[in-house]
């Protein structure tokens, strides 16, 4: 749960960023976030979910 509160707020604060400093205007943002929407509801879903999940234990297992 808290891996998904994490990803939602950077891809939040990511969105945020392209809006005002890049190309992307709000049309864009509200263009990815409904394919996000969509997208969850989909049989793919668990799949993406695996592989996040995967990618931030990886990146959680390296010491520095």
């Amino acid at each position: 749960m808290a891996l998904s509160i994490s990803a939602v707020v950077l891809l939040g604060i990511l969105v945020f960023v392209f809006v005002k400093k890049s190309g992307l205007n709000a049309a864009h943002a509200v263009v990815c976030t409904l394919f996000g929407f969509f997208l969850a509801s989909t049989s793919m879903a668990p799949s993406i979910n695996r592989f996040v999940a995967n990618i931030a234990d990886m990146i959680g297992q390296i010491r520095i």
